[in-house]
């Protein structure tokens, strides 16, 4: 039974609701803290083992009764030591300003693995305080115990650990900075100086404890002189400072940036290390279907600097997030991961328009063959296509991740001058599920695939392109393959001539 009495979470109110880790997972009694939003508990529904009730506290006290053992027992800390670690970990988490990562949640890492496999994250916005500055001293602490957890989690057997920060977006647009700005990469440097220099001088200490297995590092990059943070700089400066007067080092690295898992949507965080604002709204599945929502970004720049919204949230191009990785770059000891796709572009609050439901003319949502999809695109000030991205609420985290990616490809090419008429002659037709009737588009009732329907749509809005006939019922069969030539090759092969859209339409009956 997990220990919840004598504890912070003791007196904490909590509020049920039925959730799952996605809309195809089964649904599971959650329980989370009363003002906590319903992706937090989709989020705790994909973090807590097995598909049975769960609450935040029993669910969390399971690692950090873990935590506690295995670092008595490698002689990390005392028993007093242990009971400190474990409630500044509680008010980490309730606070929701950091939490180890998914693996530590479903107990997926043995001790021999846990340097290669577990992370620790700190949620940056959280650590904002409401005279506009940072927590400063809260978050060197938070760093410090991000390190004994992990160190306590592999039992002292560690030599690499893995700290790392999110949604630094949304702590700059919290202080009112816009992304592609030198203020911006300043604060960013001093936040990756802080928490090397907090991490490492929290090394030093373990080290004088348990014994050094790495020497301090002799230079040192050079921290921002100052910052629009106040204290910041100086903070930074003082952990740098305490880490190189430690007689040895524990470990030969520890801070390192990770793509998000289900512990950042939990802790309320909308983006992963120093990935830029994704716009002001984000699509969220609802009873009556996707549904806009405002982003915590969005929400927090309206509150805070609502003359400077649309600057804060805009979208930024490639050299700007090149600029701020090279700015943290040098205090961390992984390189930051590369981006998947780019942020949506700043666009206003969408308003529905029928026949199809479409908000403000940037999303377009419909159902494929049962599954819901929303196409979501950007335009520049002439109305020309830029940028394309999809949402698909029923298929796996792979077929979604590669939706991604090629949604970003797309986009570079139609950024770079690729004519979007290439697009349509290329992915138009193509088969593969969900394929089938298409709910919500008038003009195209049936579709092979998504790509097929998304760039037959493409075409009639930006190209219109009226000659596309629509493919029959047994053309969006599951298993109608079509001739050789009608599929487009899986390698990057050049395409027959009778394998282009031009060619596979002769195929095509028009039906009524």
């Amino acid at each position: 039974m997990a220990r919840i009495q004598g504890t912070l979470w003791e007196g904490v109110a909590l509020r049920r609701r039925r959730a799952g880790a996605d809309p195809d997972a089964p649904l599971r009694q959650v329980a989370l803290p009363i003002a906590w939003e319903a992706e937090a508990a989709e989020a705790l529904a994909a973090l807590a083992p097995g598909e049975g009730p769960v609450s935040l506290p029993r669910a969390a006290e399971v690692w950090i009764a873990r935590v506690s053992a295995r670092g008595q027992r490698a002689g990390t800390f005392d028993e007093a030591g242990a009971a400190a670690l474990a409630e500044g970990l509680r008010a980490l988490l309730l606070t929701r300003r950091g939490a180890p990562g998914a693996e530590v949640w479903r107990n997926e890492t043995k001790p021999a693995r846990a340097a290669a496999e577990t992370r620790f994250v700190l949620n940056l916005p959280a650590f904002l305080d409401p005279e506009g500055g940072l927590d400063l001293e809260g978050y060197a602490e938070a760093c410090a115990l991000a390190v004994r957890a992990l160190e306590a989690l592999s039992s002292g057997k560690a030599t690499r650990l893995r700290l790392g920060f999110a949604d630094l977006a949304g702590l700059l647009c919290g202080l009112g900075l816009p992304y592609d700005s030198a203020e911006a990469r300043a604060v960013a440097t001093g936040i990756a100086a802080l928490t090397r220099g907090a991490a490492e001088a929290e090394s030093g200490r373990l080290a004088a404890w348990l014994g050094a297995r790495e020497p301090v590092a002799l230079l040192w990059p050079a921290p921002p002189g100052e910052t629009v943070v106040p204290g910041l700089a100086a903070a930074a400066r003082a952990a740098l400072d305490a880490a190189a007067g430690a007689p040895g080092l524990r470990h030969q690295a520890l801070v390192a940036l990770a793509p998000a898992d289900a512990v950042e949507a939990l802790l309320g965080a909308e983006t992963a290390g120093i990935a830029p604002a994704a716009g002001t709204s984000r699509s969220v599945l609802t009873v009556a279907g996707l549904a806009e929502r405002p982003t915590r970004a969005a929400l927090r720049a309206e509150r805070d600097h609502a003359a400077r919204a649309g600057e804060l949230l805009g979208p930024v191009p490639e050299t700007a997030r090149e600029a701020m990785r090279l700015a943290v770059a040098p205090f961390l000891h992984v390189a930051p991961p590369a981006p998947v796709a780019l942020p949506a572009p700043a666009r206003p609050a969408p308003k529905p328009a029928q026949p199809m439901r479409r908000h403000a003319g940037t999303t377009l949502h419909v159902t494929v063959g049962g599954h819901r999809v929303a196409l979501r695109t950007a335009e520049d000030s002439q109305g020309r296509l830029l940028e394309i991205a999809f949402t698909l609420s029923k298929e796996g985290a792979a077929f979604r991740s590669l939706m991604d990616a090629f949604a970003h490809s797309v986009s570079l090419g139609l950024q770079r001058g690729v004519p979007l008429a290439d697009y349509v002659e290329a992915f138009a037709y193509t088969r593969f599920g969900p394929s089938g009737l298409v709910e919500g588009d008038p003009a195209i009732p049936r579709a092979t695939s998504v790509l097929d329907w998304a760039f037959r749509r493409l075409a009639l809005d930006y190209l219109g392109r009226r000659d596309l006939p629509q493919p029959s019922e047994e053309d969006c069969l599951p298993d109608a393959v079509g001739q050789a030539a009608q599929v487009a090759p899986l390698l990057p092969l050049d395409l027959p001539a009778a394998g282009t859209p031009r060619g596979r339409r002769r195929s095509l009956r028009v039906v009524g």
